[in-house]
């Protein structure tokens, strides 16, 4: 009698055309907010249409909505896509081991540089502020969002003053706010600015020298006994 084969494993994970579907589905979104995220910033919340968005990468409306619901949920989708590219930055930033001053002078670079390199992120923000934050407010995953920053902020001041070497009895979130805004500024204002004043905030030359005024000012905030 010819022996009966053992019988095969269960498997594991999605079958391969589950896999696919599964692939295919998290491409089409990923398409769809990188075009989105360009049309909103380009032409805001109210000027970006739905009906271009699909346009451009050759789908309908009715997938988007499919995929989002609906235009202010695609907008919303946008903006928790680009707060998470800041957010993962952040609790990857590694100061362990650093003093005080560099840890501090590291967290400001983070943020200088992720705001120069992501202006879509700075005009989002700025067309979310025009709408009252009305977005993140009605999503309770952006609503409840916290940034990891305000953590690492907490504990490199509460070391700073235990060493003594930051004087000044400050807010995690107001130093939070001190460095967001300076580099806020520079990219959300740099045409304005350069029309007014000449300069640009912007300029390849110019660029470490706003780099280090900027831990320079935070700094010179934390250790003056002048308050």
């Amino acid at each position: 009698m010819p022996a009966v084969p053992p019988p095969t494993a269960p498997s594991k994970g999605p079958a391969p055309e589950t896999g696919r579907r599964t692939r295919d589905k998290a491409r089409t979104q990923a398409e769809i907010l990188d075009v989105a995220t360009e049309e909103f910033a380009r032409l805001g919340f109210t000027g970006a249409r739905v009906d271009e968005i699909a346009a451009r990468i050759k789908t309908t409306k009715r997938m988007i909505y499919y995929y989002f619901g609906s235009k202010e949920k695609l907008f919303t989708a946008v903006l928790e896509r680009a707060y998470a590219v800041i957010r993962r930055q952040e609790q990857q930033l590694d100061v362990e081991g650093l003093e005080p001053v560099a840890a501090i002078r590291r967290l400001a670079e983070l943020t200088f540089d992720h705001h120069e390199a992501h202006p879509d992120f700075i005009r989002l923000v700025s067309i979310e502020n025009i709408h009252e934050a009305e977005h993140i407010e009605a999503a309770p995953s952006l609503g409840a969002l916290n940034s990891p920053a305000i953590e690492v902020i907490s504990r490199i001041l509460d070391e700073g003053r235990a060493q003594g070497v930051f004087t000044a009895d400050v807010d995690a979130v107001d130093l939070h706010a001190m460095i967001s805004s300076f580099c806020f500024f520079r990219v959300a204002n740099r045409h304005t600015f350069h029309a007014l004043f000449g300069r640009d905030l912007t300029a390849d030359d110019t660029r470490e020298h706003y780099r280090t005024m900027l831990s320079d000012m935070v700094i010179a905030y934390l250790t003056t006994t002048d308050r």
